[in-house]
């Protein structure tokens, strides 16, 4: 998994509230296999029409947006069902921050298996970030893992807050199966000692 510590990307918004999995990633896309190649899919059928057209009022179809790597959005982000092609499709389209008031709370753990950066602020704060985003064509915003903090070139100041465990987790890259090989030595030494047990 790719370590997270600092960002500075283009804010993109998705301005509604109870962002649910199947609106992430629709259902009918869940057949592949591997990881990648979701982000194609991502938020489909707000992003098309039924004749796989541009919504052109879908924010990540306009211009200003393309290559954000910072999604902005409203509380209880990522509800619903808890597939993990959820947090594969942001991944996959390019956002390694989803900011936002609240999210799921499988839909936010399943994002730091995969080396996104979820962040939780008010209601006031993501309020005056969609409205720096929609002032400022292009709007970017640093994002500090390692201070805990958001920033813009204009004054901008936020601190955040994260379980440190978490943070220590997207700091050094490493998922659940990364944590366990940190052990490897001593998962061998046991194995070895109990070799008897274990493999009769």
């Amino acid at each position: 998994m790719q370590a997270f510590t600092k960002l500075t990307g283009i804010v993109a918004p998705v301005d509604r509230v109870n962002v649910d999995t199947d609106a992430i990633i629709p259902k009918q896309f869940l057949k592949r296999i591997e990881r990648t190649g979701f982000g194609q899919f991502l938020f489909y059928e707000w992003r098309f029409d039924e004749q796989g057209e541009e919504i052109e009022s879908f924010p990540l179809n306009q211009p200003r947006y393309q290559g954000a790597s910072i999604l902005i959005s409203r509380a209880n982000f990522g509800c619903g069902s808890s597939r993990e092609h959820a947090p594969w499709a942001i991944l996959d389209y390019g956002f390694r921050v989803v900011i936002a008031p609240s999210f799921a709370d499988i839909f936010y753990n399943n994002c730091f298996k995969n080396g996104i950066l979820p962040i939780k602020l008010s209601e006031e704060q993501v309020e005056e970030l969609f409205q720096r985003t929609d002032a400022n064509a292009g709007y970017q915003l640093n994002v500090d893992l390692e201070s805990k903090t958001i920033t813009d070139n204009q004054g901008f100041h936020i601190d955040f807050d994260l379980d440190e465990h978490r943070r220590q987790f997207l700091l050094q890259g490493l998922d659940d199966i990364g944590l366990t090989l940190q052990h490897e030595s001593e998962i061998d030494a046991y194995e070895k000692k109990h070799a008897s047990r274990l493999f009769a």
